[in-house]
């Protein structure tokens, strides 16, 4: 009798490991799973905010681009504004020439360049270029009396200092 015991026990026994072998492997699975759905999650927001990150550097470098051709065109059309200024300086009382200034102007202004204001103004070098300084008892040091040549601004960028006259 003792031998059937011992063999119910041991069946006993081996049916009891193998129940516990198959209640840890769902166990064990579910959190392989729940650990692989956590890992590929974490991949999946990393490529997403790397896909983000990505255009929002193309835009920035898409703007950074055009602004430097504008501004590179702005640069050579300067001297043409600075040809409409001098005719006017010589000829103020001319139709054409009148009309020819304010339409660059006006294109000027809608490309977003504008003049830097110098004239009665305190010098200031991010601004101005002091290419002569004078005597005027009745005018404040530093104090801009005339402009030689108009600088002008893009948007918050100086595309050309203005030349100009201070007092001493």
């Amino acid at each position: 009798m003792n031998n059937k015991n011992t063999d119910q026990e041991v069946a006993v026994e081996s049916v009891s490991v193998n129940d516990a072998a198959a209640t840890d492997t769902p166990a064990t699975e579910t959190e392989q799973l729940a650990s692989q759905l956590s890992e590929l999650n974490d991949k999946y927001l990393r490529l997403a905010a790397e896909l983000e990150n990505t255009r929002r550097r193309a835009a920035l470098d898409t703007e950074s681009r055009a602004r430097n051709r504008a501004m590179s065109v702005a640069e050579k059309i300067l001297p043409v504004m600075d040809a409409v200024d001098a005719a006017l300086k010589h000829a103020p009382d001319d139709a054409g020439i009148q009309s020819m200034a304010r339409a660059l102007e006006s294109a000027f202004a809608q490309i977003g360049i504008t003049k830097i204001e110098s004239v009665g103004e305190t010098l200031n070098p991010m601004f101005h270029n002091a290419i002569q300084v004078v005597e005027c008892p009745d005018t404040q040091p530093n104090t801009i009396t005339d402009e030689m040549q108009t600088g002008y601004m893009f948007g918050d960028t100086v595309l050309r200092t203005a030349m100009v006259v201070v007092a001493k």
